[in-house]
């Protein structure tokens, strides 16, 4: 059975933390299963969408809802390959692609997706901060301001497990479907109309145009990083079969969600259709224009109210799964670790400053173009995203017996083909906007964002090409079986020197029976604890308060029990944050072994220093034993 080093995997700190293998029947196997695509399809239905569907249903009625189900197909299978992805090679679609190509192209990848992702969160964070002004008239600027906030509510969801943020994430969702519902019920849409726009037709060149926005806007890059991840929180059996059945029930959950995001995609444009279309208001695209127009045209007051909180509930749920999506591409392309709440919240502030100018300097209206360029700039990143994920699934050396066949490859190429083809057209068509705004500035377009996007393109050739025309060696971890090497010629580790950290918690008794049992009265035995309070922090060792000295004391006298029992021991005190003390101090003991235990921090702790045990493995070269 393969493995992977902890340094390798998705999510560390949730990686593997679902069981699947549960008893019971189908349902019941189901259930453990479902959750990561829930994430995922609320990057379906973010704000970013919202324009798109408003637009084509105030102008074209009903006529644009074939569109709605073709791109909904199409991010159905893109988003079950990269599940195929994450549950067979165990990577996610960042580690994927930085086995495939160059790591100088890997670097610009990276740029690429992070600048994607920011894209991606700032059309968000306008969303949601425009639906707090609705509903509760707040500035627009502060409605972006306190997006901020987000970032330290996923780090609160995610110490509560994967199982919580799914729960609050499905939440969310049934909130923006049930107000679609009731708004839906309210408008009446007209049932022989409604049918006739699932059957395709582009009524003139402006319907082609909102058609491939909506397209565009539909599979998002960074849901296929994300998904790619997410499916690996869960534990599952690594033999054929097991794989097969984690494969097919992750389907499953990608079609059930999938379909909710349809249903509020849907009841959007069916929404602008019924109300807007239909009162000739052919006009409507802005999602403050909609709002403002619902209670006149429905004769309902708490309508735009239902509105404005699905539109909060849209933006919540997508700015959590965005900021989640950045830490995976980091990890992924850079294979570089920094504490979560750090991640997340330079993420955030990455789509908040730029929003927070643009308001400030510009005006409110400036949000619409905002958004535009969000879109256009998640254009650009598609096809990074989704051809390196095709390549990777079609390999059968990495693959093996799960590599995709025939018909998935043709779906799977027609949909990329689609997608960058449209959303070029969508970026030449946007940059020629820009040209003819522009005037005399135009030469600013063609100095500097012409030249990148022809750079760009040439990179995007690259990705197409690159494991066609040269096959890298398969990384060292093989998927899904690598050979049994026998176990004859193990060797018994003989530990002498042992690193024991204690936080004078109930936990430092289990620590301290495993690790005397280990080694013994041969072994030598280091006691180690950190001071982790503010004047530690800033003044180290010179630092003499009463809970340093407290610190000290409780210390000696675990060294001074132990050798009276006849133990070789020392202690050893730490100043600062936990996670760089004790790797400090184990390494200057030269210790071939560290024992840890559960440690004592609160919630609140862990979400300012971060959980100790976590870094500090990643931090030491010596085997770590985890006591609970």
């Amino acid at each position: 059975m393969n493995k992977i080093s902890n340094t390798d995997v998705s999510l560390s700190e949730v990686h593997g933390s679902v069981e699947t293998e549960v008893k019971g029947g189908f349902w019941r196997r189901l259930f453990a299963f479902l959750g990561p695509a829930y994430l995922v399809s609320v990057g379906y239905m973010d704000p970013g969408n919202w324009a798109t569907d408003l637009a084509g249903g105030s102008r074209f009625g009903y006529a644009l809802l074939w569109v709605l189900v073709m791109s909904n197909l199409i991010a159905l299978l893109l988003q079950s390959l990269s599940a195929r992805l994450g549950v067979v090679a165990r990577r996610d679609l960042a580690q994927a692609s930085r086995e495939l190509y160059h790591p100088a192209a890997n670097i610009f990848n990276y740029l690429l997706a992070e600048i994607a992702i920011a894209a991606c969160d700032l059309a968000e964070v306008v969303g949601m901060a425009i639906g707090l002004q609705l509903l509760f008239d707040i500035p627009l600027v502060w409605g972006v301001a306190i997006s901020v906030l987000d970032a330290f509510l996923l780090l609160f969801l995610m110490q509560l497990g994967i199982r919580k943020l799914e729960a609050f994430i499905l939440g969310l969702v049934l909130v923006i479907g049930g107000a679609f519902a009731v708004q839906m019920f309210l408008a009446k849409p007209a049932p022989g109309e409604l049918v006739t726009g699932f059957l395709p037709s582009i009524p003139n060149s402006e319907a082609l145009f909102i058609a491939i926005g909506i397209i565009g806007a539909t599979v998002m890059p960074h849901n296929l990083y994300l998904h790619s991840a997410l499916v690996q929180t869960r534990k599952i059996n690594r033999s054929p079969e097991g794989l097969k059945r984690a494969i097919r029930f992750n389907i499953i959950d990608s079609a059930i969600a999938l379909n909710l995001a349809l249903f509020v995609n849907a009841a959007i444009l069916i929404l602008a259709a019924a109300v807007f279309y239909k009162n000739g208001y052919n006009g409507v695209s802005e999602i403050q224009d909609a709002h403002q127009l619902l209670e006149p045209l429905l004769g309902k007051s708490y309508a735009p109210v239902l509105f404005a909180i699905a539109l909060i509930a849209a933006g919540q749920s997508s700015t959590v799964t965005g900021t989640l999506a950045g830490q995976i591409v980091m990890e992924g392309y850079l294979h570089l670790r920094i504490a979560p709440w750090l991640r997340r919240l330079i993420t955030r502030l990455l789509a908040v400053v730029p929003a927070i100018l643009v308001i400030t300097l510009v005006g409110e209206q400036a949000t619409g173009d905002m958004l535009v360029l969000s879109q256009v700039i998640l254009s650009m990143q598609l096809g990074f995203a989704v051809i390196p994920l095709l390549h990777y699934v079609s390999d059968k050396k990495r693959m093996g017996l799960f590599a995709i066949g025939f018909w998935a490859k043709l779906g799977g190429w027609a949909s990329a083909a689609i997608i960058v083809t449209l959303n070029v057209n969508l970026v030449i068509q946007q940059v020629g906007q820009w040209l003819e705004s522009a005037g005399p500035n135009a030469w600013a377009i063609y100095t500097f964002v012409i030249p990148a996007l022809l750079f760009a393109g040439g990179m995007l050739v690259y990705i197409v090409l690159r494991p066609m025309l040269y096959r890298l060696p398969v990384a060292k971890t093989k998927i899904p079986h690598g050979e049994f090497e026998g176990i004859a010629d193990m060797k018994v580790p003989d530990y002498q020197r042992i690193a024991i950290c204690l936080d004078f918690s109930e936990a430092d008794k289990k620590a301290l029976e495993h690790a005397l049992h280990i080694g013994g009265k041969q072994a030598h035995y280091f006691l180690i604890h950190a001071v982790e309070t503010a004047g530690a922090w800033v003044m180290g060792a010179d630092i003499q308060d009463l809970e340093t000295r407290s610190d000290v004391q409780n210390l000696e006298e675990y060294a001074q029990h132990l050798r009276e029992l006849g133990y070789q021991c020392e202690a050893f005190i730490g100043y600062g944050a936990a996670k760089k003390a004790i790797p400090q101090l184990v390494n200057e003991q030269g210790a071939d072994l560290l024992v840890m235990g559960a440690h004592g921090h609160s919630t609140f702790k862990d979400l300012v220093f971060g959980t100790t045990v976590g870094s500090v493995r990643h931090a030491v070269k010596m085997p770590v034993l985890v006591v609970r």
